[in-house]
């Protein structure tokens, strides 16, 4: 366990994984201080700061050329900010706050889930099966919601060793892991995304393998060998780790055909026990019994926790039927294979709400799907260039969701789905996608 009693250490930005971090620092013995762009009087953790012992810092040149041990990164930082670059000039580490918990942590079962769709639910799927086998030391957190500083500090896994964790993990998150090693990790696929971050779509993809680099042959590392892009970045990134291969297109070690899932061979289960919509849930579905798999749970088990198992809010979520229309959230839909997802879900005729942040994505991937769109309404930042570019104008531009809403009401006819799947992040107008998704649900029960 790495000793950072009496070390100074900075944390660059606040948030959920910032506080966390500030906490179990401090519990630590560390000299804390933050560095936030807000000013003290918009922070709400500053009393709790206080009484801490923690320091408040400005995002100043002056912060960034005191003597630090270390910096701890929020996942949301660009870490090509000129501050970021002048600590590394001043080769000061820069490390992530699931590297900080995962270097003073007892020894725990990682379960690593990331890729470019689906982890939330893959990761609630397979938290959900390895509690019902060890259902007092199963967790679930990182990029789902509850940072892995505050699952260490909750449970003293300190001191505590033995625990499933099961990570939801971005490439933000694996950016900058040092030692960080999962004893099972899955890619769920690779899409193009944080372009506006990363750059370039190999520096994304790259971020993604990360997540295996510190494994070892004791390890098992899940591809998917449906997505030709895993195929080319694990074999120019080798994976050190054992394999095991699932597909919902041929024969693996865990596949899946039209009817039934099987397993090394075996039939596991009929698909008609699955509760959530879509063939990509189907390929969640897999990766998370493959996790079980390898973790040596038994089959009837995985079978009963996967035939309850309803899916996760903001993710294609059914939120109710008025005069013949449907109304589904798929909020976390914040990338364009995100939303070609989402409509290859549905058969119904589809009026799609979309827009948001500009990220600068492409929406060429959308265009082979809109014969199951009856109507495009863009909104947000992004809405103008989204109607421009998939509909060549003949959609509906709209100032926000509300507005987008209420003309997606006004021309749906009943069996048509109005879908809420917005390409691209939140950040114009919500401060993150769950709260957009529950402000669009609001909406559609106030109609």
């Amino acid at each position: 366990m790495e000793n950072y009693n009496g070390k100074r250490i900075l944390i660059l930005g606040l948030a959920r994984s910032g506080m966390a971090a500030a906490r179990l620092l401090r519990r630590l013995g560390a000299e804390v201080t933050v560095s936030e762009a807000k000013s003290a009087d918009q922070i709400p953790q500053r009393e709790e700061l206080k009484a801490l012992g923690v320091e408040l810092a400005a995002q100043t040149p002056d912060v960034f050329e005191q003597d630090y041990d270390l910096a701890v990164k929020n996942p949301g930082i660009n870490g090509n900010l000129w501050f970021v670059r002048r600590l590394r000039e001043r080769n000061i580490p820069v490390i992530t706050e699931i590297e900080l918990a995962f270097s003073v942590a007892a020894p725990q079962h990682y379960i690593a889930v990331t890729g470019t769709n689906g982890k939330t639910t893959t990761a609630t799927l397979l938290y959900e099966i390895i509690k019902a086998a060890h259902p007092d030391t199963t967790h679930v957190t990182g990029n789902i919601g509850t940072a892995l500083c505050e699952t260490v500090l909750e449970n003293d896994l300190l001191h505590n060793e033995g625990h499933y964790i099961v990570l939801e993990i971005s490439n933000f998150q694996l950016l900058d892991i040092v030692h960080f090693r999962p004893e099972i990790a899955v890619i769920l696929n690779l899409a193009p995304d944080h372009l506006d971050f990363m750059g370039s779509e190999d520096n994304y993809y790259r971020s993604k393998c990360r997540v295996y680099e510190n494994m070892t042959k004791e390890d098992t590392f899940l591809l998917n060998v449906d997505d030709p892009l895993l195929k080319e970045y694990t074999e120019k990134l080798p994976v050190p780790a054992k394999i095991r291969t699932f597909s919902t297109k041929t024969t693996a070690d865990i596949w899946a055909d039209e009817r039934f899932v099987y397993a090394d061979g075996r039939l596991l289960f009929p698909l008609s026990l699955l509760k959530i919509v879509g063939r990509h849930n189907v390929q969640n579905v897999l990766a998370g019994v493959g996790a079980a798999l390898a973790l040596g749970i038994h089959e009837d088990l995985i079978t009963r926790v996967v035939s309850a198992f309803k899916g996760v809010e903001h993710r294609i979520e059914f939120v109710r039927e008025k005069d013949g229309v449907r109304y589904y959230n798929d909020s976390k839909g914040t990338n364009v294979d995100a939303t070609v997802t989402a409509l290859k879900a549905f058969s119904a005729p589809v009026i799609l709400l979309a827009g948001g942040y500009e990220k600068g994505l492409s929406f060429e991937p959308l265009k082979a799907y809109l014969p199951g769109v009856r109507q495009v309404v863009g909104y947000g930042a992004c809405g103008e260039r989204l109607i421009r570019e998939l509909t060549d104008n003949t959609g509906i531009l709209c100032k926000d969701l509300p507005e987008a809403l209420e003309k997606a009401e006004a021309f749906a006819v009943p069996g048509d789905v109005v879908l809420l799947s917005p390409t691209t992040s939140s950040y114009d107008q919500y401060s993150c996608f769950e709260e957009r998704g529950e402000h669009f649900k609001t909406l559609v029960n106030a109609l």
